[in-house]
């Protein structure tokens, strides 16, 4: 999360969550988009712990409210 921590709103960090409202129709693309975040920092992207491909971000339609998005960097370790 560290390398996309920096993104996140100011005194959000210490939860690593937020909660936004978006408008209907809006792509999980959108959302990246607003926040920032590189495309290659948005390894994995996960919709109420689904993983949505990489090709499947651009779709509206896939949140719906109170839908939970996590965004996670490319990570590395052993």
């Amino acid at each position: 999360m560290a390398t996309i921590a920096h993104l996140m709103p100011p005194g959000e960090k210490i939860a690593n969550r937020i909660d936004i409202e978006v408008d209907e129709g809006v792509t999980l693309e959108d959302i990246i988009t607003r926040f920032k975040v590189a495309p290659e920092l948005a390894h994995l992207v996960l919709v109420n712990g689904v993983y949505i491909e990489p090709h499947e971000r651009e779709t509206s339609g896939l949140i719906k409210e109170n839908d939970v998005v996590a965004i996670w960097p490319p990570v590395a370790g052993g």
